[in-house]
């Protein structure tokens, strides 16, 4: 017997489904929280197969309505099944459920290292590849992985270290030092406004995910933050969160940084090292640089769904290709 819930990140449920499935640390209760909106999972359960998909609910301008959109990071759906009717009627389930809300449309972002079939997910919205991330395989020796780095990355790598640069783990006193490090990198890039994450949010990140979340940061030797590397470590599974390097010269504290994570990684029995990829999934100057680290490659994708066709059409008119495959929603 089927059954398809919204559950709330302090439902016992959550975190039983959880523990049947294979999962990352975007997909618990406490990093749903931490963004700004209201935190829900939607849960199919058939026959002993489960499936869950964290969302966040955002209220549309002007009306009673929502859109559902998926936290910061890779929190696509994760499942115990493998069977594409079950999916296909997971996501009718989504959709129908989704609407009698007052949900509109829904934007997913799919896990490049826990994919489902996607043929159920085309078929009940659009399926959007933007590119590829990077990964390294940390059950690679030491060796193994050096070598698959790219040779300019190496001797920048121990030019770093000539120059008397360390790395040092989990020192949280140096974390206000780096979050300073990590606004002044964003203006120096011209991010947008939402990558400013604010110091609250960085002190909540910290005392939610407790030992899911570490700090990798490179001193000079007079003990300078040249930089950082705000990273995740959960279920065998390592997500560089964010980094930063300071102004002028870090003498390549960035890569070595990379290099001294994978490490920590690899000592500490991880499995995989996502890097992420180019901004917003192209081929770009970033994902060439994180690229030249190793030569694991995934693809990555987002889904958007239109759950209540009746609203959407007075929000944002007849949905188009081009609208289903641009920034989604329009009306936003």
């Amino acid at each position: 017997m089927a059954e398809a819930a919204v559950l709330k990140p302090d439902d016992r449920a959550w975190a039983d489904t959880l523990s049947r499935v294979r999962h990352d640390v975007y997909h618990r209760p406490e990093y749903a929280r931490l963004d700004a909106g209201s935190s829900i999972a939607f849960r199919y359960a058939e026959a002993g197969r489960v499936l869950l998909l964290p969302l966040l609910l955002r209220p549309v301008p002007d009306t009673d309505l929502h859109d559902a959109v998926s936290p910061y990071g890779y929190p696509g759906p994760v499942s115990n099944a493998s069977s594409e009717g079950f999916f296909e009627r997971a996501w009718q389930a989504f959709k129908d459920l989704l609407c009698t809300r007052g949900v509109v449309t829904a934007f997913v972002r799919l896990h490049p290292l826990l994919p489902v079939p996607t043929r159920p997910l085309a078929g009940a919205g659009t399926l959007v590849r933007h590119g590829e991330t990077v990964s390294i395989d940390l059950t690679l020796t030491a060796e193994q992985m050096w070598s698959q780095t790219h040779r300019s990355h190496r001797n920048q790598i121990n030019k770093a270290r000539r120059a008397g640069v360390t790395v040092v783990f989990d020192d949280w006193s140096r974390y206000d030092e780096w979050i300073d490090t990590y606004h002044a990198t964003m203006r120096r890039v011209g991010a947008t406004s939402f990558y400013f994450f604010s110091r609250p949010y960085f002190q909540t990140l910290q005392s939610t995910l407790e030992d899911k979340v570490h700090l990798a940061v490179a001193l000079s030797p007079s003990g300078e933050v040249l930089g950082g590397n705000l990273f995740f470590s959960y279920g065998g599974i390592m997500h560089t969160h964010l980094q930063a390097t300071r102004d002028g010269d870090v003498r390549h504290a960035d890569k070595l940084l990379y290099d001294e994570v994978r490490a920590w990684g690899r000592a500490a029995g991880a499995t995989v090292y996502h890097l992420g990829g180019g901004v917003g999934g192209a081929a770009d100057s970033l994902f060439r640089y994180k690229a030249a680290f190793s030569p694991g490659r995934q693809d990555f994708h987002t889904w958007r769904v239109i759950t209540d066709p009746r609203a959407y059409d007075k929000l944002a008119g007849t949905p188009t290709p081009e609208a289903l495959e641009g920034r989604f929603p329009p009306y936003r």
